[in-house]
């Protein structure tokens, strides 16, 4: 049921809230009732506190460097491969469809799934192998977005998000406690449900599969299509999440879901001929890693501003590296340069 009570309205964020009091869910989390910012700031006149967070994701360098970050491939041969920029575009369409079927807090879930992956390394997931020797403890692409907002962004002030947009942030990923809010579960979800449908599609783009080696149990329940699947996914998402406690797909497309994701791992992620390109991706963020803890003073001046030891902050530097500036910075630390004009 809407909510009923009226409040004095005097600027265009406060019809907002009033907007969101009337027409969301009970169960969706009100910008109004916000658990705030680490460091309190002023209201916006025109903006909800959800609103101000995803236009200063959009904003932050972080954000912008995702258009050069692998997805899958490395250097693919193409326009068409998603990279992590198209990758997070197709999580905030997919979230924002499910939360606004469910009347939840649509600006949140934007914000959330804008965010959830910046802190990936270049070259992907083999990036974050790369550094965890390191580290003393797992590189974790979530926690690592979560210290852009907080430390990294904005000359080391950070954008000093909304509690919500923090925790949704950190905890996307399925190895993370259930993050608190529905609108953060839902990106959970959309995450999860892109990746792994927009990786097939680029797999058979690349010639790594053909459509017929999709697992037969997957398409009789998902479909055959990309679009198909997505839609077949996202609709179950919401027929199992309405008026539910928590957000959830249905056991038999959960399952299907699971048994794609896992043909990828088998045929695509892991694959015995990709192996030589991605030793050589794991070599290069190695490379760097060590030469910059040898030589701090080269590791930019806003990164020894950030809370952590050496080893994080030189980590830091190098997951904030699109795969071409690494490859380039690589070319110049290890490889002779030409002398000629």
């Amino acid at each position: 049921m809407a909510r009923a009570t009226i409040w004095p309205v005097t600027s265009p964020r406060e019809r907002s809230e009033q907007i969101e009091r009337d027409t969301l869910s009970p169960r969706a989390t009100l910008a109004a009732t916000s658990k705030g910012r680490e460091t309190p700031e002023p209201h916006d006149p025109l903006r909800t506190c959800f609103q101000r967070d995803r236009d200063r994701i959009v904003h932050s360098k972080a954000f912008r460097r995702l258009k050069h970050k692998t997805q899958v491939f490395l250097s693919p041969e193409g326009d068409h491969y998603r990279v992590r920029l198209t990758h997070t575009l197709e999580v905030s369409q997919i979230a924002r469809t499910a939360a606004r079927a469910l009347r939840l807090n649509e600006d949140l879930t934007e914000a959330i799934a804008l965010a959830h992956d910046l802190g990936h390394t270049p070259f992907g997931h083999l990036g974050e192998g790369a550094l965890t020797p390191f580290l003393g403890g797992p590189f974790r692409h979530n926690e690592q977005s979560l210290r852009i907002v907080d430390h990294l962004e904005n000359d080391g002030r950070g954008l000093n998000l909304t509690w919500e947009v923090r925790d949704g942030i950190v905890n996307h990923t399925w190895s993370m406690p259930e993050p608190s809010t529905l609108e953060a579960q839902v990106v959970r979800f959309a995450d999860r449900i892109a990746y792994v449908n927009h990786d097939v599609d680029d797999a058979i783009r690349a010639g790594v599969l053909t459509e017929e080696d999709l697992p037969i149990d997957v398409v009789e329940v998902l479909g055959r299509s990309h679009a198909e699947r997505v839609n077949t996914l996202v609709t179950d998402l919401v027929d199992n999440s309405d008026d539910r406690a928590e957000i959830g797909l249905g056991d038999r497309a959960f399952g299907a879901l699971d048994a794609l994701r896992d043909f990828m791992f088998e045929r695509v992620y892991l694959r015995d001929d990709a192996r030589a390109e991605q030793e050589k991706a794991i070599g290069i963020v190695t490379a760097l890693f060590e030469h910059y803890v040898g030589h701090p003073n080269e590791v930019p001046e806003e990164y020894h501003r950030a809370p952590g030891d050496l080893p994080t902050r030189v980590s830091d530097y190098i997951a904030g590296m699109t795969d071409r500036y690494a490859l380039r910075t690589y070319e110049q630390l290890f490889l002779p340069q030409s002398e000629l004009p």
